[in-house]
């Protein structure tokens, strides 16, 4: 093979940075980093109130915070959804 060979896809081989392609993501959705971050940050607060439930069972903790967690995912995937819906229908020109 020799190293003259054209390349099938050129527009993909332009864009090889893993973080330019994480970052042109994370500007369409913005939603989706703050619903991950979110989400996160409730798991780790929940670990960290592991130790301190008081007299709490660890099943009924457990829960509160899995609900806890899928609460901020979902409301920032919703609040996303709705973001892109008001930016596509109603700040674009209608053409």
């Amino acid at each position: 093979m020799s190293p003259s060979q054209e390349s099938v896809f050129p527009e993909y081989e332009t864009e090889t940075s893993q973080t330019s392609k994480l970052i042109k993501k994370f500007k369409e959705t913005p939603f989706v980093p703050i619903g991950m971050g979110g989400f996160v940050a409730v798991v780790a607060y929940g670990l960290y109130k592991l130790k301190h439930r008081g007299d709490m069972k660890m099943s009924l903790h457990l829960i509160h915070m899995r609900v806890a967690a899928q609460g901020f995912a979902v409301g920032a995937l919703t609040c996303g959804v709705l973001y892109s819906m008001f930016r596509d229908y109603v700040v674009k020109p209608k053409e």
